[in-house]
């Protein structure tokens, strides 16, 4: 009798299988390079993150519970206020060499904002874990924080100055400058940092580079200015052909606040005096850069450099809400008294949740001068080849020390 021919094939398929015990035997050894590996721990240093939580309450003999809970959570804070300082410097040096010319490189710019971004969006999560202690949990050992304050957080004021917030704008710390606090070593890594150019400052020279802001070129400010009035005189006829009425009168009174409005935004000087008094941070020149922007986002040129104007607002956003959350907080935790570092605690902190400490300012105003798609310049891709030609310079863009 002859032999199966699919049984004889699926003997052989498993005629070398090895036993149950001997794949349990090979999945559990190493592989040739693992006698020499570096381990877990080791990797993480987790001998030195572990140990740092000293409470202070525990060598005094009055070891309190949620001590272990303040000190861990400003832990994490700090740790990643050290990932975001790495992530700004990345994206500053970027900037600072000139890869960011070759748009390729703005790919790599993007995904490093939203880095932060995200970051950001945990950092202000965080406060809620901070949240289960009671005020009464914090009263047990608040007084052997002594005078450490978070005010006192050199981090924290490296990542504010190489953003961009302005020094003219803060609010005076127990009427004293934030440096005045920060002492020995600290002092010089602060103004070393008060040297380099601001994130701010470097955003602000790439959208003066914007395509199409050329006088000989498109002129994107001259067309939209013109655009703009001549649509407005349009409303303005209408208007006058509506018989005598109310709604007539509104009509006609919000016409003209949209006049002053838009003569505002192209008078010059109007805006340098605004900066000036610290109501605008970007140039003029950056200011048109970035409102082209805001109106052709949906061309190819210029969906790359849109989400990340959306994420520097994301950023400035979130820094606004984690400082929110920090004011709720410690008004839960110690109400009106004073902050352990003689600081006039909530209130203090109350008043730096403003537009004073927002960075990118400029980009949020931008929805404030919208108009009607059909007042926007009109672009034409055969003439305008600049919508699909991005800079490129395939020397800084493969050569770049920063290739990770």
């Amino acid at each position: 009798m002859s032999r199966c021919p699919y049984f004889e094939k699926k003997h052989l398929l498993f005629k070398n299988k090895p036993s149950t015990e001997e794949s349990q035997d090979a999945s559990q050894a190493g592989g040739e390079g693992s006698k020499g590996r570096i381990i877990y721990g080791d990797y993480l240093q987790l001998d030195k993150i572990t140990t740092a939580q000293v409470l202070q309450s525990e060598l005094q003999g009055n070891k309190i519970h949620d001590e272990h809970l303040f000190i861990v959570t400003h832990q994490a804070y700090e740790l990643w206020f050290k990932q975001i300082l790495f992530e700004i410097d990345s994206v500053r040096e970027i900037f600072i060499s000139g890869h960011v010319r070759d748009e390729r490189n703005m790919l790599k710019v993007n995904t490093r904002i939203h880095r932060i971004v995200m970051i950001f969006r945990l950092l202000v999560d965080q406060f809620a874990v901070l949240e289960t202690m009671t005020a009464l949990d914090f009263f047990d050992f608040r007084k052997y924080l002594m005078s450490a304050s978070g005010f006192e957080s050199l981090q924290f004021r490296l990542l504010e100055n190489k953003i961009g917030v302005q020094d003219n704008l803060r609010v005076p710390y127990n009427r004293r400058h934030y440096k005045d606090y920060i002492k020995g070593d600290e002092t010089e890594t602060l103004l070393d940092a008060e040297q380099e150019p601001t994130l701010l400052k470097l955003v602000e020279e790439w959208l003066e580079r914007t395509p199409g802001l050329e006088v000989d070129g498109f002129n994107f400010w001259e067309r939209l200015e013109i655009n703009i009035f001549d649509g407005l005189n349009v409303e303005e006829k209408k208007i006058e052909k509506m018989p005598e009425s109310e709604e007539k009168e509104k009509l006609m009174a919000e016409l003209v606040k949209q006049r002053e409005h838009f003569t505002s935004l192209f008078d010059e000087k109007r805006h340098d005096h605004l900066v000036s008094k610290g109501e605008r941070r970007l140039s003029y020149k950056a200011l048109q850069g970035a409102l082209m922007i805001y109106f052709y986002r949906e061309e190819p040129r210029f969906q790359v450099p849109f989400q990340l104007l959306t994420s520097l607002m994301d950023m400035d956003n979130l820094m606004t809400k984690w400082r929110y959350n920090h004011v709720c907080i410690v008004h839960r935790m110690i109400g009106s008294k004073a902050g352990t570092g003689g600081s006039s605690g909530y209130h203090y902190l109350r008043s730096t949740v403003s537009d004073r400490y927002k960075v990118f300012v400029d980009l949020f105003n931008l929805a404030t001068f919208l108009v009607p798609r059909h007042w926007v310049p009109k672009l034409n891709p055969n003439v305008h080849t600049f919508l699909y030609m991005a800079e490129c310079c395939d020397s800084s863009y493969c050569s770049s020390e920063d290739s990770d």
